[in-house]
């Protein structure tokens, strides 16, 4: 599977979900507030908001913390974040990009440079990577929604474009406008998706290995915990013997 997805791997791997449940519900928050703040806050009249409300539940984020975070849109002294993507090289030549929502870009700035500085990458400018992805919508279930015959069986006939799936679960890819439409069919066929939303999707993977992906791996946890970091993508793959050999 893609590089980012990986990274549930390695979360499992350090027993690191508990500790990192409160930054998860922090980033869940803030996505939520944005969302609402930049369309209706309702949900069935916000794809964006819709998606985001999707993940935490997912995360098993409590409804009222979903409520308040949608309120938090309307209120007068509600925190105004901007998007920002940022761009880099990490160990092995990997590609990653970096999305962010921030009150302040010159800290958020400094924070990625220096993760990247700190751990064998470097930063590059607006569109140095971002050229080998694919902007795309993605949806994920898990491995408990159904084999992966069952599921690509349900994706084709819900009209994506790419299955992935692994022991952790399934990946269906779709097109940026299609993307809500396909969550809508296979929500009918196979039951709520664990995440809706936009991603990047290598459109080549760089296999990473021995201390490339030790180093790596530190990377992408430096960048994962920074509070204003959402999402990490990136088009490395690291195989399963390699995770093994660094938990």
């Amino acid at each position: 599977m893609a590089g980012h997805s990986k990274f549930k791997n390695i979360m499992h791997r350090k027993g690191a979900q508990d500790k990192k449940r409160s930054a998860m519900f922090s980033k869940l928050s803030r996505e939520i507030t944005v969302a609402a703040k930049m369309g209706l806050p309702d949900p069935d009249m916000n794809a964006r908001l819709r998606a985001a409300v999707l993940a935490a539940k997912a995360q098993s984020m409590p409804k009222d913390n979903i409520q308040r975070s949608i309120d938090k849109a309307s209120a007068s002294d509600a925190e105004n974040y901007e998007e920002v993507r940022y761009e880099g090289f990490g160990p092995g030549g990997v590609s990653i990009i970096v999305e962010a929502l921030t009150d302040n870009r010159n800290r958020t700035a400094t924070n990625v440079r220096t993760a990247f500085s700190k751990n064998g990458g470097n930063l590059g400018a607006s569109g140095s990577v971002s050229h080998g992805f694919d902007r795309m919508g993605l949806i994920e279930y898990p491995a408990s929604a159904g084999d992966e015959e069952k599921i690509l069986d349900a994706a084709i006939e819900a009209g994506a474009d790419d299955v992935q799936s692994d022991e952790d679960g399934h990946e269906i890819w779709t097109s940026i406008d299609t993307l809500h439409e396909v969550a809508k069919a296979l929500e009918a066929a196979i039951g709520e998706a664990e995440a809706v939303k936009l991603g990047w999707k290598p459109q080549n993977e760089t296999v990473v290995v021995g201390d490339d992906a030790a180093t790596l791996m530190k990377l992408i946890d430096a960048l994962e915990e920074d509070d204003d970091v959402q999402t990490v993508w990136g088009n490395y793959d690291v195989p399963d013997e390699e995770l093994e050999k660094l938990a």
